[in-house]
């Protein structure tokens, strides 16, 4: 049986409970939604005061030299790149995830011109999908886009393959996928590998590096608490770095962008991959929510992940057993830091958590969703949320009339 207080002693002890005083978190507030939106931290708050005390109204325009706006997309990369296993010039922060893999799917495509199929995930995000066939449809030639039952990959691959893009943690189920693994198979057919790491960075320890992984990219605003919105990264192996295009060409991916020049020469480097003007208030929220992350290890961050997502289902199993379909693998070496519950009333139910105070989130058609963010979640919140739980389910609150109407965002 597990008790409440078991669970406060455990954050006695734990040694990442300081961190928990980096963010501002809401009084009377359980918040298990860090892998949809993470919290403003400290840091994040204090670095964005500095642009607008400072570097803008008082440097203005010199900023950009005086405050180094013009390399935070690449400074912000080197700084990224431990939580991903990349090297220093390999990773690049700046748009928005959909147009990073844009970058990276139309680069790709003319590495293989010879092959013309995308393979991806019949399970991905969706809007990985959308990116990838507008991208097809930008190739030079006729591209196909397979989206397939992830665990028959190997038999899909063949020489016809150009691209493989696969989301590391799924969205809905919180299942991992074997980055080497994986990345292994797609290279023995010839094809390169492309990484979705949305939600994977900063919960979940990765080695791009010692697996081979060709290109990646990942989004700011969940396990990174960079904000809503938060720039995106980007991540280019360095043996590719030279030959690899930017389909996207803008003026601040130019070898010399303040020539003003009409005919376009690539910038080396990662640099390359820069299109337009970084947007310096957003690239200074995830600045300092990088901060933080300095004050530990993704090893350290990934034993609590565990140990919190273990509570919450050892504690379902416990308390409500047999109310849910759990969604989420129970091996730790499938599960990323988020735990899914199927049921049919699941909206509601998340609703009527939320009323509680309890904030998860809601997937079609019937997945609740809660988000373990090691960095500022207790024990004892990984309790309290499932004795809330309880009492919804026990109080039938999920059928209220206020909650059969779903809320545009979900």
């Amino acid at each position: 049986m597990i008790t409440r207080d078991a669970c406060i002693a455990r954050d006695e002890v734990d040694p990442l409970a300081p961190l928990r005083h980096e963010f501002l978190l809401n009084e009377g507030e359980i918040y298990l939604d860090g892998n949809s939106l993470g919290p403003l931290s400290r840091s994040a708050q204090q670095r964005v005061r500095d642009v607008v005390d400072q570097e803008w109204p008082v440097g203005m325009i010199r900023s950009w030299n005086a405050a180094g706006w013009m390399d935070m997309p690449l400074r912000l990369g080197d700084k990224l790149a431990p939580l991903i296993g990349a090297q220093p010039g390999e990773v690049l922060v700046a748009d928005t995830l959909t147009i990073m893999l844009a970058k990276l799917i139309g680069g790709a495509l003319r590495l293989r011109p010879d092959r013309h199929v995308i393979i991806t995930d019949n399970r991905n995000f969706h809007s990985d999908v959308y990116i990838a066939e507008a991208m097809a449809t930008q190739a030079g030639r006729p591209v196909e886009v397979r989206a397939i039952d992830r665990n028959a990959l190997a038999e899909h691959l063949n020489d016809d393959v150009a691209l493989v893009m696969l989301t590391q943690v799924d969205f809905r189920t919180g299942e991992q996928l074997d980055v080497a693994g994986i990345t292994a198979l797609t290279h023995a057919a010839g094809a390169l590998m492309l990484w979705d790491f949305a939600h994977s960075t900063g919960a979940v320890p990765l080695d791009v590096t010692a697996a081979k992984v060709d290109f990646a990219a990942g989004c700011g605003y969940k396990y990174l608490n960079g904000g809503p919105g938060a720039p995106a990264f980007g991540y280019v192996a360095s043996r590719w770095l030279e030959q690899l295009e930017n389909p996207l060409s803008g003026w601040l991916g130019h070898a010399r962008p303040f020539d003003f020049v009409l005919d376009y020469e690539s910038a080396a480097g990662i640099r390359k991959f820069v299109t337009s003007s970084p947007s310096i208030l957003a690239l200074a929220a995830l600045d300092g929510s990088l901060d933080v992350f300095a004050r530990s290890s993704m090893s350290a961050l990934r034993e609590k992940s565990l140990a919190l997502t273990d509570l919450f289902i050892d504690a379902i199993d416990d308390r409500l057993p047999g109310v849910f379909e759990l969604a989420t693998p129970r091996d730790h070496a499938r599960r990323g830091s988020q735990v899914s519950l199927r049921h049919a009333d699941s909206y509601g139910i998340i609703q009527a958590l939320i009323a509680r105070g309890v904030i998860g989130d809601f997937r079609d058609p019937n997945i609740a969703r809660f988000g373990f963010a090691p960095l500022y979640l207790r024990f004892v919140d990984v309790y309290d949320a499932v004795e809330h739980l309880v009492a919804v389910m026990e109080n039938q609150e999920h059928h209220a009339d206020a909650f059969r109407e779903r809320n545009p965002v979900t």
